[in-house]
């Protein structure tokens, strides 16, 4: 099958196989009918929300683990699957006090790949979302103490426990977009950060929500053979070949971005 890749980049036979499975469903019956159904009751097609997500990395070279967790069998919105936490960019995230900021290449990088240059706010509103979604869904805080905690209601989290985000850790590892006949569509940033950004766990180690269940460290290869979506098991595939070539997360390393465009699933390394 072919697909549209980057030429400037060499893809690994996994994550060849893995972006053909989603091609695959991308075109797939469901999905074709899905888009037509769309096209001829002329409904305004599903918007496109920004959205981020944490990937926690656990471990030494050769033996890292991650913290995934199932999304509960009741959501509309991939029920039951292993995910990273992670979820919808909230209006005020962008205006959240914190205790450092995103490296100067990162924020760079986002702005110049967003639409009409986004601004250094909305750029630090994609890392603070993912502190917030992953204190909600889990329980841990990615901050440290301060005396000028968030004092907005959705983060009391942080506000309770007397702490602030601290962000300067997060890498960005790469972006996907929903295809257009989902009934959600989300342009998702995806981002590492290492256990050492913990500032707080919940007793027991962590503080499930009811839309994320099942919490655990998993190898990545792990992950691929469990109930993941093609999308995640892509991004996977990314983080094995990335922390295989660095390591050390260097900001400055190159970060794909996986979007659909004329019936093709295309990745285009973003600079």
């Amino acid at each position: 099958m072919t697909n549209h890749y980057d030429h400037t980049d060499h893809l690994s036979g996994s994550l060849e196989r893995e972006i053909d499975r989603l091609q695959e469903m991308i075109r797939s019956p469901k999905m074709r009918m899905l888009r037509e159904n769309a096209r001829q009751a002329r409904t305004p097609p599903a918007r496109i929300r920004n959205a981020a997500t944490i990937i926690l990395i656990d471990g030494e070279p050769g033996s890292f683990r991650i913290l995934m967790g199932q999304r509960n069998k009741a959501l509309k919105f991939m029920p039951g699957a292993l995910v990273f936490p992670g979820g919808a960019v909230d209006r005020m995230d962008g205006s959240i006090s914190s205790i450092d900021e995103l490296d100067a290449l990162t924020t760079k990088r986002i702005r110049d790949n967003s639409p009409a240059r986004a601004s250094p706010r909305a750029a630090r509103a994609l890392a603070l979302a993912c502190a917030r979604e992953m204190a909600e869904e889990t329980g841990l805080l990615l901050g440290q103490n301060s005396d000028n905690p968030p004092s907005h209601k959705d983060w009391f989290f942080f506000k309770d426990q007397n702490m602030a985000p601290a962000i300067s850790s997060f890498r960005l590892l790469a972006r996907a977009t929903t295809p257009p006949g989902a009934p959600r569509r989300f342009d998702t940033w995806f981002f590492t950060a290492p256990t050492s950004a913990i500032g707080f766990r919940p007793q027991g180690g962590f503080s499930p929500s009811g839309e994320l269940e099942n919490l655990q460290w998993i190898t990545p290869q792990e992950a691929i053979a469990a109930n993941t979506r093609e999308i995640t098991r892509v991004i996977l595939v990314e983080l094995i070949n990335r922390l295989k070539i660095d390591p050390e997360l260097n900001p400055g390393f190159p970060a794909p971005r996986y979007y659909f465009a004329r019936n093709y699933f295309n990745r285009k390394v973003m600079k």
